[in-house]
């Protein structure tokens, strides 16, 4: 039997739809995940990247910190959280947010060092606040890459939130471990095909929201 016989058959099969186990259920744990991660990381990584993009101040460091944070093996990691902390959802947050923080960081710091310095030397030297220099000029011209960052992360964190089924967690790393587990494939590559399908979905609300957000004279540069 090859993977579309499998997908069709997941997707075909009534009782995957429904109840505790059903479809519906494990997307939602998925994606709530999936935004608890990505919140965690983007409120951490986004403040820290502007403020060092916009002094200049501290690209180095983060080089470091992101060389580091991508070294540590997701799994390896929540399996110290988890022997650490005990089961719950903290041990499997943390390493999606270790996971997030460098794309995110990196990207909005060079996002903003990569901004026009003409403009800003022009806010500043009409006497703008720093502050407003940082959020009204440099940060809508470095929206673009901002977002790319936290689209990166989105589909990192997405694509290793599986992990939280082997804590006993749900989502949709719950079809990939209990069909391994079940030598029953047609569950695996259901689950598989799912993850695959939420990425896409991220992709596409990233787009949405370049479109909605950042300005057309931006996107056309």
């Amino acid at each position: 039997m090859n993977i579309v016989h499998f997908v069709t058959s997941f997707f075909g099969d009534g009782a995957h739809w429904h109840g505790y186990d059903g479809v519906p259920r494990r997307v939602w744990e998925h994606i709530d995940y999936s935004l608890i991660a990505l919140g965690i990381a983007a409120g951490i990584g986004l403040p820290v990247g502007l403020v060092t993009g916009h002094t200049g101040r501290g690209g180095n460091v983060l080089a470091v910190i992101a060389v580091a944070a991508r070294a540590l093996p997701s799994f390896g990691l929540l399996v110290l959280m988890f022997v650490a902390i005990g089961i719950g959802l903290t041990p499997v947050m943390i390493p999606l947010v270790v996971l997030a923080i460098p794309p995110i960081l990196v990207t909005t710091y060079e996002a903003v060092r990569s901004v026009d310095p003409a403009p800003v030397d022009a806010a500043r030297g009409m006497g703008m606040h720093p502050a407003h220099v940082l959020l009204r000029v440099e940060l809508p011209a470095a929206l673009p890459l901002v977002l790319s960052g936290l689209r990166s992360a989105a589909i990192q964190i997405i694509s290793t939130a599986t992990i939280a089924a082997y804590v006993s967690l749900g989502g949709l790393g719950r079809f990939i471990v209990d069909g391994l587990y079940q030598r029953d494939y047609e569950k695996v590559v259901g689950g598989a095909t799912l993850v695959a399908l939420l990425a896409l979905l991220a992709l596409a609300v990233f787009w949405l929201a370049g479109r909605l957000a950042v300005s057309p004279g931006v996107r056309r540069r």
